[in-house]
């Protein structure tokens, strides 16, 4: 068949492009491979085979890590099906470049076929636009929130703030243009069919176009055939110049993730399809886990590292959880850091970390060393192989090959930049409240608060460098075995009010056997004031319902969660083989415990030190022993209202919404209302992360802004289930009116079942030397 002027002109465009662009993608392709591939390994991140293959496609086909927002989801779904069965579409525009009635060979003509096609193409153009849409409102506020308008913990700002907005847009436009190019292509096929003579042409093979096309029919034979050869030739530049920027722009995420958030999947922390929640990930050396055992081995390993301090630090697996990030910034809006003017936002911590990588990459030492003689050859052999925006560290070659690591003929600097202080700041390291927002929005499982808690752990124990005001509990933590810094002889004083005697494993038990319960108090429960109220109401209520308990008294120690959370995992294995051995000790049946950090501790990281216990928060105990009719709250105390404040380590962490919820509707006399921020998508308190012991001086405090949330309610009480979220909160100011009381569930219901006791102040104790009241001086 002979070609046209025309066509021989858009098959030369075609070749070209295609060209260009599978070039210029595998070489970006194998760059981003060689970048994550030079991380270190990452264990257990690869079998089983089957298992993880499921979840690579299970996940993203059924969009279930996409939480709110059902028509963004089911627009993100639509365009993301589009590409893998309107790809062969793009198979048939190079046929149509050569001749305009090329079809697919038995699928081309396929009825169900060309039903799916027209189908997928109408609704991913609407899901396209749809996504466009959103982008566009979300960005009208831009430039105010800015300059720091909206960050007061009541708004929203956008998510997309901070988002590269022109790759965003330049994916957009690529989508809707070949979606138009399918559906144009379409209708020009049917009008085509139509004037061709012997041809039977209906509706059945173009569902959806056939009406267009009947339109299109109007014109000429060559007109329609020239068409569909231009129309092809756009749709295949088009997607070729989509492959060319791609290539070069391997930061460009909201391109990449449709190929790598499929691989991320696969390789994610956890088997069962949760996030990366409740237990840290365990600090690694030479590939092995660090332990309390492990800890005396360290000294042997010359040069071992601990946590991620540079890009050499981190694995396989942190290199590619950054590439993943699709910079849709839902991590950003629901970061209670970020919405109270800290400077975090997750996904710029991601993007900073991504950028830094591929600014250091190898291929960037390789065209540094390409020769290269002096410095000024190092660099211009540098540039050739980036242009403009591409540009590493915004044209800052030697910026660029100091932080690479490399040497160059007039002494580049060899060491890799650290991390902390040069990609990120430390303030936003340590505004970090470790609350599991982020990780539990992001629809491709990054697993950012791992990649949070490395940083730290490297700075704590290779640099030494973490806030002052962790200086006191850390010192407390080593020497009495509780972040306030008091001695173990007070762990009981909570017990000298109750009208009946506690027994204490050891003493009054021989172990915890002989109980249905051994009652972790914590170091909050036993030690804070306030939590000792919460710790007494339990303890009353399983005396009044008849359930047998004891504690562990003087014996009882930090579980060490602030330690692991503020990055001393030296620390916290310590404490943590410390409390394993007393609790195997003791061989209690089940363990309950009133903080949402002991239970998280205990129920999920005392399994990777191969200890694992049956533990029962107090609130879902309380409410069994209320359906089982033990506890019959029947003093009314209102009329109340009450809103619940979600602890994060209680609810996002480990999915415990409905007990403290039951336990409130049992309330006579409560009205029980939401916050606007509930469940999966509450504010944190501000304690996470060792932030209990730290002051919060940038922005907006957390617990302010939580409090001011529970107030616009019109709530006058506000309930919490976690000891640490009772100090926050009930230290937090609102904006204007009163500040609503802060009281944990456990003690509105002993107020319920039991008469409320006298206000008994607490007996005057000696101060020590490092008393909680002077904590901050």
């Amino acid at each position: 068949m002979k070609l046209s002027v025309l066509q021989t002109v858009c098959l030369t465009l075609v070749v070209i492009a295609s060209a260009c662009g599978i070039f210029s993608f595998v070489r970006g392709l194998l760059q981003m491979v060689s970048i994550v591939a030079d991380g270190k390994p990452a264990p257990s991140r690869t079998k089983p085979v089957g298992r993880r293959l499921f979840m690579a496609i299970w996940k993203p086909l059924t969009h279930s890590a996409f939480k709110g927002r059902p028509w963004i989801k089911v627009a993100h779904w639509l365009v993301m099906v589009s590409f893998p069965l309107l790809f062969l579409t793009l198979v048939t525009g190079y046929g149509q470049v050569v001749n305009p009635y090329f079809t697919l060979p038995l699928l081309g003509s396929f009825a169900p076929w060309e039903w799916v096609v027209e189908a997928i193409a109408w609704l991913s153009l609407a899901g396209i636009l749809w996504l466009i849409g959103v982008r566009t409102r979300a960005g009208k506020g831009r430039e105010g929130e800015a300059a720091g308008k909206g960050r007061d913990g009541h708004t929203e700002p956008s998510r997309f703030l901070g988002s590269a907005n022109s790759h965003a847009r330049f994916v957009e436009a690529v989508i809707l243009s070949v979606v138009l190019c399918v559906l144009a292509l379409r209708v020009l096929e049917y009008a085509l069919l139509s004037k061709t003579p012997g041809t039977a042409v209906s509706a059945w093979h173009f569902p959806f176009t056939f009406l267009l096309g009947k339109v299109a029919a109007t014109a000429s034979v060559g007109a329609l055939e020239n068409a569909i050869v231009v129309v092809s030739t756009a749709k295949i530049v088009i997607s070729m110049l989509w492959m060319v920027v791609v290539g070069l722009a391997i930061s460009m995420g909201v391109a990449w993730h449709r190929f790598l958030a499929f691989v991320n999947i696969y390789a994610r922390r956890k088997l069962d399809g949760s996030k990366a929640l409740g237990a840290a990930s365990p600090m690694y050396v030479e590939g092995e886990p660090v332990t309390a055992q492990t800890i005396q081995n360290l000294a042997q390993l010359e040069d071992a590292q601990l946590g991620v301090g540079t890009l050499a630090d981190m694995t396989w697996k942190d290199r590619l959880d950054i590439f993943s990030c699709t910079e849709c910034g839902r991590c950003q809006e629901i970061c209670p850091a970020w919405a109270t003017g800290k400077p975090l936002s997750p996904k710029l911590f991601i993007t900073a970390l991504r950028d830094h990588a591929v600014a250091s990459s190898s291929f960037v030492q390789a065209a540094a060393k390409m020769g290269a003689s002096d410095t000024d050859s190092l660099i211009e052999g540098t540039k050739n192989f980036y242009r403009g925006s591409l540009m590493p560290h915004n044209g800052d070659v030697l910026g660029a090959l100091r932080d690479s690591g490399i040497t160059g003929p007039d002494g580049v600097a060899i060491e890799p930049a650290p991390l902390v202080g040069n990609v990120i700041a430390p303030e936003t390291l340590w505004a970090c409240t470790t609350c599991g927002a982020c990780v539990d929005q992001c629809p491709a499982d990054l697993e950012i608060l791992d990649h949070i808690l490395d940083l730290r752990r490297h700075q704590v124990t290779m640099q030494s460098a973490f806030p002052s005001d962790l200086n006191r509990p850390m010192r407390g933590l080593e020497r009495q075995q509780n972040p306030y810094s008091l001695s173990a002889k007070k762990r009981l004083d909570w017990a000298r009010e109750l009208d009946f005697e506690v027994p204490v494993v050891g003493i009054d038990v021989p172990d915890a056997k002989s109980v249905d319960y051994l009652f972790w108090v914590g170091c909050a429960g036993a030690y804070d004031d306030r939590a000792k109220k919460t710790t007494q109401a339990v303890a009353q209520m399983l005396h009044h319902a008849g359930v047998s308990f004891a504690v562990l008294g003087n014996g009882e120690t930090c579980t060490g969660d602030p330690a692991r959370r503020a990055g001393n995992e030296l620390l916290y294995q310590t404490l943590a083989a410390a409390a394993v051995d007393k609790l195997n000790e003791a061989s209690p049946k089940r363990i309950v415990v009133t903080c949402a950090h002991c239970f998280n501790t205990i129920a999920n990281e005392y399994p990777q030190l191969g200890a694992s216990f049956e533990v029962i928060h107090h609130t879902e105990l309380l409410t069994k022993l209320v359906e089982e009719g033990k506890l019959k709250p029947l003093l009314e105390q209102g009329p109340h209202k009450v809103t619940l404040h979600d602890a994060c380590y209680l609810g996002r962490h480990n999915g415990i919404y409905n007990a403290p919820r039951e336990l409130l509707g049992a309330l006579p006399g409560f009205e029980v209302t939401e916050m606007p921020r509930n469940k999966d998508r509450a504010m944190c308190c501000g304690a996470g992360g060792a932030h209990a012991f730290m002051q919060d001086k940038i922005g907006v405090r957390m617990a302010d802004a939580r409090l001011s949330e529970a107030a616009s309610t019109g709530a006058d009480t506000v309930a919490t289930a976690c000891p640490f979220c009772s100090t926050m909160l009930a230290s937090g100011r609102v904006n204007s009116g009163e500040a609503p009381q802060v009281t944990d569930v456990a003690i509105l219901l002993r107020d319920a079942v039991l008469e409320k006791p006298k206000e008994v102040k607490p007996q005057e104790q000696p101060q020590e030397e490092d008393d909680w009241d002077d904590f901050f001086d």
